[in-house]
């Protein structure tokens, strides 16, 4: 998943910088908070990367979308009801 951001340049007589705005969905999406701190890495002349300073515990998944997980690496195209539909 991709968007399209641009950079913009501010030059004030005592400042000069340069802003990148983060597009809404993928704020709310990374459950981004204000003043959340995060660090710029240089991957390549290319290639930003964004981290959060504090990593987020990754949560699990639902026991639907296991048991459908489950069943697809098993072959089954239907859950039965009892199991979680």
């Amino acid at each position: 998943m991709g968007y399209l951001v641009k950079i913009q340049k501010v030059d004030r007589p005592t400042n000069r910088s340069f802003y990148v705005n983060l597009p809404v969905v993928m704020a709310e999406a990374l459950a981004i908070e204000k003043g959340e701190e995060f660090d710029w890495s240089v991957e390549d002349k290319n290639t930003l990367v964004l981290s959060r300073r504090k990593p987020q515990r990754l949560r699990r998944l639902r026991r639907k979308a296991q048991l459908d997980a489950h069943a697809l690496k098993q072959g089954v195209n239907e859950i039965p009801r009892f199991l979680g539909r």
